[in-house]
C-alpha cells in the first residue's frame, strides 16, 4: 500500500490532546489517552528506562528497537522521559522499523498541535533525511537509526543472516503495529518467535504491547517469553508484557490465566499472515501447558 501525508489526518481526542489518524487502516494512533500519556504509561513506566538506562554501564548502549515507529511518539517520549528522569551518561542506541514514513511526515507538519516534537524536531528532520540521526540529548549520545522496510521480511533475512551489519540486541522493545484484525502479519507467532530467537542471552530484555489478547500472549509464550498482565492505558484496564528475564515481570501469568486460555474461542496463534480466531488446537495447548512459567500448576489442568 503507497501512501502519502493525504492518507492521515489530524484527530482532537476527548480529553483535549491531538493524535494522527489513518485513513487507509481507519485506525487512530493512542486513541483515548493520546500519544505521550499511552507512551509513558505502556512503555517508559512499564520498562522503568529511567532507572534501567540509568543503572546502565557508562561505556556500554542502551539498545531499544522500536517496531513501529508510526508518528514517533513512543520514541520522542521515551527519549524526553530520559532526559528528565536518567541519570548517568550511557549511550542510547534506538533501532526503529516502518514500512513507510509518511505518518512521521505528517505529523511533523502539525508539530505544535501534537507537541510531542518540542526539543527533538532537528533530529526528526535528520531522520526524515538520512534514515539516521546521532545527536547529544543532555549528557547523552543518541544514535537513531531507521530501518525501512517489511518488517517480517527483514526479520526474517535477520535470522537467516542476510543482514549485515545488523543492530544490536535489544534491552527493550517497544511494539505498537496495527492491530491483529487489520495487520494480522504483524502479530503471528513466527515475528514473536523470530524477536525472541535474536535477543542475546543474558541480556535481559522486556517487550510490552497495548493487546491483552489471549492469541498474543499464547504466541508471547510458545516464542519462549514470560509473559505477564501489563499496565493499564485509557481505555484498557490491562495491557501485555513480555520477556526473557522474569524479573522484569511483576504480575506473571498464572494457572487461572492458563485455564481461560484452555476454554477460550480465541487463543490459537495465527500461524500464517491471515486474520482468524479459533480456540487451542490441542497440540497448542500441550506445548502451552509444560512451558516454564506454568511447569508447577499446568499438570492439575
Amino acid at each position: 500500500m503507497d501512501l502519502t501525508p493525504a492518507d492521515y489526518r489530524l484527530v482532537r481526542l476527548a480529553n483535549g490532546t491531538h493524535s494522527v489518524h489513518s485513513v487507509a487502516h481507519r485506525e487512530t494512533f493512542h486513541p483515548v489517552i493520546g500519544p505521550v500519556a499511552e507512551a509513558e504509561a505502556l512503555y517508559v513506566r512499564q520498562l522503568r528506562l529511567p532507572e534501567r538506562v540509568s543503572a546502565h554501564p557508562a561505556g556500554a548502549e542502551f539498545v531499544v528497537w522500536d517496531v513501529g515507529l508510526g508518528a514517533a511518539a513512543n520514541v520522542l517520549t521515551v527519549l524526553r522521559a530520559l532526559r528528565a528522569g536518567a541519570t548517568g551518561t550511557a549511550p542510547l542506541r534506538i533501532v526503529s522499523f516502518d514500512h513507510t514514513l509518511e505518518p512521521l511526515r505528517f505529523a511533523r507538519q502539525h508539530a505544535e498541535e501534537l507537541g510531542y516534537f518540542t526539543g527533538y524536531a532537528a533530529a526528526v528532520d535528520e531522520l526524515l533525511a538520512k534514515g539516521k540521526v546521532d545527536f547529544i540529548d543532555g549528557a547523552r549520545r543518541i544514535v537513531w537509526d531507521l530501518h525501512l522496510g517489511d518488517f517480517p521480511d527483514w526479520l526474517a533475512r535477520r535470522r537467516a543472516g542476510e543482514i549485515d551489519p545488523a543492530p544490536p540486541a535489544p534491552h527493550a522493545i517497544l511494539f505498537d503495529a496495527f492491530s491483529p484484525a487489520k495487520n494480522p502479519a504483524m502479530w503471528a507467532q513466527p515475528i514473536f518467535a523470530g524477536l525472541f530467537e535474536l535477543l542475546e542471552p543474558g541480556r535481559s530484555c522486556a517487550l510490552p504491547t497495548y493487546s491483552r489478547s489471549t492469541m498474543l500472549r499464547v504466541s508471547l509464550l510458545l516464542a519462549g517469553f514470560r509473559v505477564g498482565a501489563g499496565h493499564a492505558t485509557g481505555e484498557k484496564e490491562e495491557t501485555t508484557i513480555a520477556a526473557n528475564d522474569p524479573a522484569l515481570i511483576s504480575e506473571p501469568l498464572d494457572a487461572k490465566w492458563l485455564q481461560r486460555a484452555r476454554n477460550s474461542t480465541s487463543a490459537e496463534p495465527l500461524w500464517e499472515p491471515v486474520y482468524r480466531q479459533a480456540p487451542l488446537a490441542e497440540a497448542t495447548w500441550e506445548r502451552l501447558r509444560q512451558h516454564p512459567q506454568f511447569a508447577a500448576a499446568a499438570h492439575a489442568l
